[in-house]
């Protein structure tokens, strides 16, 4: 028992960590405004490429990059991934760096109840009544948004659908998260290193040319991809994914919190109607979810009173 409750803390504390650090991103990228997004993005793959060949050899996990080499249905699903999760990254470098913050604040929080229609569309699973409630909630504040303001909250939608649809294709893949994403990494650094050097003429293009805290900057790239990707690994081995699920609003609400306070982002009436029902949509779905977790424990335990 103590020792379960030891893994627990463990979990959490990694849990904490991973979205603490994901959730403070922006503070890393905005040291870098004086960099095009796509160099930033090529940056990003390089080194973490690299990086993750330290931490696959460290970790000898070589027999399971060769047991996934060998299987083509899994590389070309690790491909369509990395295309994804490649858009995913520049929409959210282009975001964070050009005043849209919250936009991106939104989009993670809208990701969950999106997953809601990914599960119904692929993996055949029904869903309560309330469920539904909280992602017509949701969906009625982009409606309202785009038919009462006229503005779309684009940035938020593609961050929304992207890292969604990224999720279901890598539910899909048996790999574990530091292969996989070596294996992504890999795909995108072709086009990472040919654009770099071939095509970027910008100001920051050529390193040589770069200030030593410029570079210090983009190289860290690898450590703010993989650092939280680490401790997230170690919390999901720890951790429940319904006691997981509980710390995923925190990287979207310092965002938030970064966005209003510290970087000045308007919160405009438009953005206060539709976070304001994104925010019900997620109250209704966590208690939701809570309460059948609480029914099935109990149905499972045998509890007197309940249907088995």
């Amino acid at each position: 028992m103590t020792m379960e409750k030891d893994q627990a803390t463990q979990g959490a504390i990694f849990a904490l960590g991973a979205y603490f650090l994901w959730g403070i991103a922006p503070i890393y990228f905005k040291q870098l405004m004086h960099v095009p997004a796509y160099e930033i993005l090529t940056h990003r793959v390089i080194w973490s490429f690299l990086l993750l060949l330290v931490l696959i050899s460290a970790l000898g996990y070589w027999p399971r990059v060769r047991a996934i080499l060998k299987e083509p249905k899994h590389l070309l699903m690790l491909m369509l991934s990395s295309v994804i999760i490649g858009g995913n990254w520049l929409v959210y470098i282009w975001a964070v760096n050009n005043g849209h913050i919250l936009d991106a604040s939104l989009g993670y929080y809208i990701n969950p109840l999106f997953n809601i229609v990914l599960a119904m569309l692929f993996l055949a699973e029904r869903f309560r009544p309330i469920q539904w409630l909280a992602v017509g909630l949701a969906a009625s504040g982009v409606v309202i948004q785009l038919l009462v303001f006229g503005s779309l909250p684009w940035v938020a939608l593609v961050l929304a659908i992207s890292f969604g649809c990224y999720g279901l294709i890598r539910k899909k893949v048996p790999v574990d998260p530091f292969t996989g994403l070596m294996m992504e990494t890999l795909v995108l650094l072709p086009l990472a290193t040919v654009y770099l050097w071939g095509f970027a003429d910008s100001a920051t293009s050529q390193m040589s040319n770069n200030s030593l805290n410029t570079n210090l900057w983009l190289i860290s790239a690898g450590i703010v991809t993989t650092a939280p990707l680490l401790l997230f690994a170690g919390a999901a081995k720890r951790l429940k994914l319904s006691t997981l699920g509980f710390f995923q609003y925190l990287g979207p609400s310092l965002m938030f919190l970064l966005a209003v306070w510290l970087y000045d982002e308007p919160f405009t009436q438009d953005k206060i109607i539709t976070f304001a029902l994104i925010w019900v949509a997620l109250v209704i779905y966590t208690l939701d979810g809570v309460r059948q977790r609480r029914r099935n424990s109990l149905q499972n335990s045998g509890a007197p009173g309940t249907i088995k």
